[in-house]
């Protein structure tokens, strides 16, 4: 008699899918630690090995830790907020962050001036803005999923009515102020690695490194929930539970990303999507680590090509939301599927 072979479902269909999936992965963080290189050391004009040459790496390197952070915090924040909602067109920025973000500085420079939007780069302001993107995410959360008005759609809602009132009020202010002072502040509300400082490295990669360890740790429960409320119930997870849990950690990604470089809309939804496209697989320890290693290498590899070959650095950001924005319509009017 033959033995019984235990049958049991594994994250792929079949061999050749896991072949498919590693192979594509590490091809593509291949590109993305090519994309590294490049843009430490192509185009250097100091000698090699001299002084000048290790401080410009130097500050190249601080400008792709800042890529690295973004791409870690965009990519894994977008996945699981798809997958909690339940819908691979919305994004975490329906939250209000990016609202919030333009809320802020319009507010500093509106107040106090160019001056005193110069005088804010500091590590108390950076701290008080992720206070603030987070206090107000999680005061959402609290009263929408805890309280008596419980759902996640009316809390999705209340974040669109949010962002739409901060940007109104920033609208307002950019009205009252000087053409040069107007174009300071356009130059900061772009997304851009420019505008993060290697002060703030101390406090945002450990909390960028402990919140998406948590989300990856809870990409088991991110399956289950991924089947949808009534399915998630009947296997015995704690649907609001968790959707809470993985919200909160969303909410301290995006946060940390908004504060540190500024807003990237559709950076997150654009390597969500082709994640999915090119991961045959549901399981969140396969999506997430694809997600990452995409965003690394359309932010590495954006800026290389805009800087080195397009003579175009300051239009990265420009692009990389043209395409995401594009990506989406398309997603929309195709009804979800590419």
């Amino acid at each position: 008699m033959s033995a019984t072979q235990e049958r049991r479902s594994g994250a792929f269909a079949s061999r050749a899918d896991r072949r498919r999936w590693w192979l594509l992965f590490l091809g593509i963080t291949a590109l993305a630690a090519a994309c590294v290189v490049g843009l430490v050391l192509y185009g250097n004009p100091a000698v090699v090995g001299s002084r000048g040459f290790w401080r410009i790496v130097d500050r190249r390197m601080d400008a792709v830790i800042a890529m690295a952070v973004v791409a870690l915090c965009q990519a894994m924040a977008t996945v699981s907020f798809q997958t909690v909602t339940g819908n691979r067109i919305l994004t975490p920025s329906i939250l209000g962050f990016e609202s919030l973000y333009r809320a802020i500085h319009t507010t500093t420079i509106f107040l106090f001036g160019v001056a005193g939007l110069n005088a804010a780069r500091t590590t108390s302001m950076f701290l008080l803005q992720l206070a603030l993107m987070i206090g107000l995410s999680l005061m959402l959360y609290s009263w929408l999923l805890l309280g008596s008005v419980k759902g996640l759609y009316p809390m999705l809602l209340v974040g669109i009515i949010i962002g739409a009132g901060l940007g109104s009020l920033s609208t307002f202010m950019q009205r009252l102020l000087t053409p040069s002072e107007f174009d300071v502040l356009t130059a900061r509300l772009f997304g851009s690695v420019n505008n993060a400082d290697p002060d703030y490295y101390p406090v945002a990669i450990p909390l960028v490194l402990g919140a998406a360890a948590l989300l990856y740790a809870l990409s088991k429960r991110l399956n289950v929930l991924a089947l949808g409320r009534d399915t998630t119930t009947s296997l015995g997870v704690g649907h609001a539970r968790i959707s809470l849990a993985v919200l909160v950690l969303i909410s301290v990604l995006m946060a940390t990303s908004t504060a540190l470089v500024g807003p990237m809309t559709f950076l997150g939804f654009l390597v969500a999507t082709l994640a999915y496209q090119l991961s045959p697989t549901y399981d969140h320890r396969y999506v997430f680590p694809m997600a990452v290693s995409l965003a690394m290498l359309t932010l590495c590899g954006a800026y290389f090509l805009m800087r080195n070959v397009f003579s175009a650095q300051g239009v990265v950001s420009i692009i990389i939301e043209f395409v995401g924005g594009a990506l989406f319509l398309i997603v929309l009017l195709r009804r979800g599927r590419l």
